[in-house]
């Protein structure tokens, strides 16, 4: 039984999901940039449609101000390069006025046929640094207009920040129905976990040992069951998976060869989010790991040693790592969304050696999201979906 009680909790299967490294976050050793693997359109977009290839039912397309590529543009340029997908696209709330959000994220639903999702975050911008209850309070008004603004003739709003008075949602609804677009959230501060249980549909988790991801989720499901909700749980990961264990361990501590700490901790600290509560619990990761980085036998911490945000993998041989991930499904954890270094390595190895053996689904289809017109494509072959 799950931990807690989750939504939907007859859907069979899990959303895998990969990882689109559109923030200059590519490398064959950690830490040491190469031209090739340089944030790119190119490099990008073949990793997302080889993702699509290989069965992913989603990719995480992240948002950062400091490197990369603007998220939305790279969202509609793959709209016309992928058919069956979900796009995970990343969302910082206040960057753009609301009203307009919405109607940019409508268009891009309608341009995606329904296969677009939503990564809620709430950040500091450039230049700025603001109280975190003052950055979840944005994030909330910002949802609850966009929800209005999918939903209903007007937007009629008067919030803390956010005052808005009879304006038309007329060229604004999305392509989905029964709410628009599904709402990932991750986030660690009670205000975070407010937002998430009243408005968010799945809870994104950074890696920890896994009485501490359950814990969160028990707190997480007491903030939804105030508002009468269950949400789902995820969990954002990356992954080492060879064909024995010893290789895989072998070629983590190769990942990190090359690294010189004082560039790990220049990586690090150009992140916003450098200093959130969330990135501080993945400090603490390292700091309780074993000398060879281990917090739990088969989950790795050194990747945090040259990454802001999510720093850990599961490393190990194919059938250990299966083995994490359906102990990580039977704690109620169903939409992962996984990664590598490099990217399109990782997901190619991943994708033909365990994705096969994993049942997956698309949330946004499993909720009727999408219009019953619109083909429920299986991906890949030799799956049960």
């Amino acid at each position: 039984m799950p931990i807690v009680p989750v939504r939907g909790a007859d859907i069979q299967g899990a959303e895998v999901a990969w990882f689109a490294p559109l923030c200059s976050d590519d490398f064959r050793h950690l830490g040491v940039p190469e031209g090739d693997l340089r944030s790119s359109w190119a490099n990008a977009s073949h990793i997302a449609s080889r993702a699509e290839e290989l069965g992913f039912r989603n990719i995480l397309c992240p948002s950062s101000y400091q490197v990369g590529q603007d998220t939305l543009s790279f969202v509609a340029g793959m709209a016309p390069k992928t058919s069956r997908m979900n796009l995970l696209a990343a969302i910082r709330c206040g960057e753009m006025h609301p009203a307009m959000l919405a109607r940019t994220v409508a268009t891009l639903d309608h341009m995606l046929e329904g296969r677009l999702t939503l990564n809620v975050i709430s950040s500091d911008f450039p230049g700025q640094q603001e109280d975190s209850a003052y950055r979840y309070r944005r994030s909330w008004e910002v949802v609850e207009i966009l929800k209005q603004a999918w939903t209903q003739d007007e937007i009629n709003y008067e919030g803390q920040i956010y005052k808005l008075k009879g304006l038309s949602t007329d060229p604004v609804r999305p392509y989905q129905t029964n709410g628009g677009p599904l709402l990932y959230f991750g986030g660690y501060s009670p205000d975070a976990l407010a937002l998430c249980g009243a408005h968010c549909d799945t809870y994104l988790m950074w890696p920890e040992p896994k009485e501490i991801l359950a814990q969160r989720m028990r707190d997480v499901h007491a903030q939804a069951a105030q508002h009468g909700r269950l949400l789902d749980y995820g969990l954002r990961v990356h992954v080492i998976v060879r064909d024995t264990e010893a290789q895989a361990r072998e070629y983590a501590q190769e990942l990190v060869s090359q690294l010189d700490d004082e560039k790990g901790r220049e990586i690090r600290k150009r992140a916003l989010d450098a200093g959130s509560l969330g990135v501080a619990l993945q400090s603490a990761n390292r700091d309780r790991a074993d000398d060879e980085g281990y917090i739990e036998p088969h989950l790795w911490t050194g990747i945090g040693r040259a990454r802001s945000g999510c720093g850990a993998a599961l490393v190990g041989s194919v059938d250990q790592v299966l083995s994490e991930i359906h102990d990580y499904m039977k704690m109620g954890i169903r939409a992962f969304i996984f990664s590598g270094y490099p990217h399109l390595q990782e997901c190619e190895i991943f994708g033909s050696k365990v994705l096969p053996q994993l049942q997956t689904v698309s949330l946004a289809q499993a909720y009727g999201r999408v219009p019953a017109a619109t083909p429920a494509t299986p991906l890949g072959t030799g799956v049960r979906r």
